[in-house]
């Protein structure tokens, strides 16, 4: 019997913000800095293990929740204008899964004024509003330890105003500290956090990474109305063809994964190249075709997560190698690849959009035959589609049919309404 994969949270969630990074180079090192600084706030006010773990994971998320980019620039300036809804996006994302509850809470008070706490405000949240509120003070052009007095007396100013007290007199014992200003503006932060934890203590199973990636992919697909729910639609397909392939449960579990995450690299591509319903332009395609060398890279560094990211990110490549990014082809490409590039093509043009209709059976099935003839897409796995159709659309409409929660919270953000269903 082969080993059950325990992948590291960690990884997971770092690799998340290295990936939200691309998104603009004003936002680059924002989470792991607040991941950090809360988690050294946090040891110095002596909370226990689990409460340090829980504040470096909620900083490093903390601004999950931001669905456009201005949004996210929005939450830099030091006192952000009508900041609690990316807050409460991310709580909504977070909060029934259970691993996250406790994180879920402190990212959905984190912006939450001391002098304003009526109900109850996790202590995470106060260190975690601290945190952020430094990082967001930091000059990446000026030297650090140049910068220190200028910061301090800024965050002193709002003690007992925006600040916990206790917080904040934490944090001036870390400020006097060089360590902890280099260590927060190195390019070796990320090592600095994996050795304040311990790794084997932050593994997640196989069925918990299912529920986290499925958070992932609501990140993913609530950037743009076009996207909407498609990787739910394209992990529901994957996973009954792969059942239909007579893959084993676990490996079903897996492709599941892979199509939650096949799309994460889209975090880098800008969102208007995203919404645009036309034609791209030559540029606009190059920059998309990038997204799954994203996805790729992302995934890479996870430790047991090999299998699942070469399914997920190798969706457009093509059995006669006119695919892209790394034009592999024949049996080049893994049985789980060919089912995810199938059941993506299906789900794009299946799947309803803003801008036009999903495609009726007929039509379905002739583009997909198409590319089967072309040697483009495994002609087995295709068959196997027409000849289950049904049943995989079934399963596909399921899996997105909950189009309520994403225009709330596109509506919110957007300050406008769409409709999928």
């Amino acid at each position: 019997m082969r080993r059950e994969i325990d992948v590291p949270i960690f990884d997971l969630v770092i690799s998340l913000t290295n990936t939200l990074d691309l998104i603009s180079p004003v936002l680059v090192n924002h989470h792991k800095q607040v991941s950090y600084i809360a988690y050294e706030i946090s040891v110095e006010m002596g909370l226990s293990f689990d409460e340090q773990r829980d504040i470096m994971l909620a900083g490093a998320l903390h601004d999950i929740g931001g669905i456009t980019l201005q949004e996210r620039i929005n939450a830099l300036d030091f006192e952000a204008v009508n900041p609690h809804l990316h807050a409460e996006t991310g709580y909504s994302l977070f909060k029934t899964f259970e691993p996250f509850s406790k994180i879920a809470d402190i990212i959905h008070y984190h912006h939450n004024w001391w002098e304003e706490t009526e109900d109850y405000v996790p202590l995470g949240s106060h260190i975690v509003h601290v945190a952020d509120r430094v990082a967001v003070c930091i000059d990446k052009e000026k030297n650090i330890l140049s910068q220190v007095d200028d910061i301090v007396d800024k965050i002193e100013k709002q003690s007992g105003r925006m600040f916990m007290p206790n917080a904040v007199q934490a944090f001036k014992d870390l400020a006097g500290k060089e360590f902890f200003w280099l260590n927060a503006t190195s390019q070796y932060l990320v090592p600095v956090l994996r050795e304040k934890i311990n790794l084997e203590y932050l593994k997640i199973s196989m069925e918990g990474l299912s529920g986290l990636a499925k958070i992932f992919s609501q990140v993913i697909d609530f950037r743009s109305p076009f996207t909407a729910n498609h990787s739910s639609g394209v992990a529901a397909t994957s996973e009954a063809l792969a059942r239909l392939l007579c893959f084993s449960t676990r490996e079903q579990l897996m492709i599941k994964i892979a199509g939650l995450l096949h799309d994460v690299g889209k975090l880098a591509i800008p969102q208007e190249v995203l919404e645009k319903p036309g034609k791209l332009t030559k540029e606009e395609f190059c920059i998309v075709r990038a997204h799954t060398y994203y996805t790729y890279r992302t995934l890479a560094p996870i430790t047991g997560l090999d299998t699942i990211n070469r399914w997920g990110s190798f969706h457009h490549e093509r059995l006669d190698g006119t695919g892209y990014p790394f034009h592999l082809k024949g049996e080049d490409l893994p049985l789980g690849s060919r089912v995810l590039a199938v059941a993506d093509v299906f789900t794009a043009i299946t799947e309803e959009r803003p801008y036009r209709r999903g495609m009726a059976k007929d039509k379905a099935l002739a583009v997909l035959k198409n590319m089967a003839e072309k040697n483009a897409i495994d002609k087995r796995i295709v068959d196997l589609l027409i000849d289950n159709y049904d049943e995989i659309s079934s399963a596909r409409l399921l899996a997105q049919k909950d189009c309520e929660d994403y225009n709330t919270i596109f509506a919110k953000h957007h300050d406008k309404e769409i409709t999928f269903c």
